[in-house]
């Protein structure tokens, strides 16, 4: 056997991840014949058969099936090891793109980053908020850094770090509907009122629903904080953060009509960003200053959603209406 090379290696393995030489020597931004010529070099050197051709496709041998799996490694270590040369060469970012979701506590998410960059002031925080689907996307188009919202965990291109929960609770103004209300309301009987939901800001993914009734008129917002303010003039209902409202559910102008058939949800707020792309420096400073801090700030914002979920407020204990704290996740 003679010695191979890691171009040969990588051919061989891109014929196999794309399905065929034409798909792997687009993906590899190569000809067909020269992606051919080295995964032929690569069977001579070895002095084996990687590819059964007796079929009208090539497929794997099981020569090469054993010896794909055994170049996993080396593989992988090869593509960390180029992105750790890319990321030495990037130096220290001048600037740096995060994204703020509409399901973060705010303001604490804003004092955990301030706490950062005021040791960076070289480098300039540019910060978005966007909605709904709108973060997720800007993440997988490479638009953003980092994202502070919910994420789809089962995406093997992401990595994150848990910062809390967020239990969404169905708000209304006194006196919208007719008293005195069910134990439970189903969501027919909200049909006839206002559903007042965030508008989505994906450009070009489909477009999510949480908690939406069908058939019910809606009222589309940019932010939470106009949904709050809508639902406080009695224009409509909808799903709120439990933070944001607290304070309105205590003093009775807003109601809670959580149940049985409109049990809310609670919601993961995590810090994600690619893990299948370089990261500068001072990126790589932020994640290790996010993983460090993330369980104090975890807890302390936990407890302190607790404390405020645990305080009966007037209208609660007046109505009998369920506060909705057995919650579920929504659905993606």
């Amino acid at each position: 056997m003679h010695e191979f090379t890691l171009h040969d290696l990588q051919c061989f393995n891109a014929v196999i991840e794309a399905g065929g030489f034409q798909a792997a020597a687009t993906q590899l931004n190569r000809s067909h014949p020269a992606v051919f010529a080295a995964v032929a070099r690569l069977e001579r050197q070895l002095d084996v058969a990687l590819f059964d051709r007796s079929g009208y496709r090539v497929r794997l041998s099981a020569a090469g099936r054993a010896f794909h799996r055994r170049a996993q490694p080396l593989l992988r270590e090869f593509e960390t090891l180029r992105q750790y040369a890319t990321q030495l060469a990037m130096g220290e970012e001048s600037e740096l793109d995060i994204v703020i979701g509409d399901v973060c506590p705010r303001e604490a998410v804003l004092a955990l980053l301030g706490g950062f960059f005021s040791r960076y002031p070289g480098t300039r925080l540019n910060l978005h908020f966007e909605t709904v689907g709108g973060p997720f996307e800007r993440l997988l188009d490479a638009d953003a850094d980092l994202i502070v919202h919910r994420i789809d965990k089962t995406d093997a291109r992401i990595e994150w770090i848990d910062l809390c929960k967020v239990q969404f609770v169905p708000v209304i103004a006194p006196g919208v509907l007719p008293e005195p209300l069910p134990r439970a309301l189903r969501p027919e009987q909200l049909r006839e009122l206002t559903q007042c939901v965030m508008r989505d800001t994906a450009r070009h993914t489909p477009q999510q629903e949480y908690f939406t009734i069908e058939g019910a008129h809606r009222c589309t917002v940019a932010d939470q904080s106009m949904k709050k303010e809508i639902i406080l003039q009695g224009l409509g209902w909808g799903h709120l953060p439990r933070f944001l409202v607290e304070q309105e559910l205590r003093e009775g102008t807003l109601r809670s009509i959580a149940g049985r058939f409109l049990p809310g949800a609670t919601e993961e707020v995590v810090a994600a960003r690619r893990h299948d792309r370089p990261h500068g420096p001072i990126a790589e400073r932020l994640w290790r200053y996010l993983r460090q801090e993330a369980v104090h700030w975890r807890r302390s914002l936990n407890a302190a959603t607790r404390r405020a979920s645990d305080a009966p407020s007037a209208r609660t204990r007046s109505t009998g209406l369920s506060t909705g704290r057995s919650a579920f996740r929504g659905s993606r």
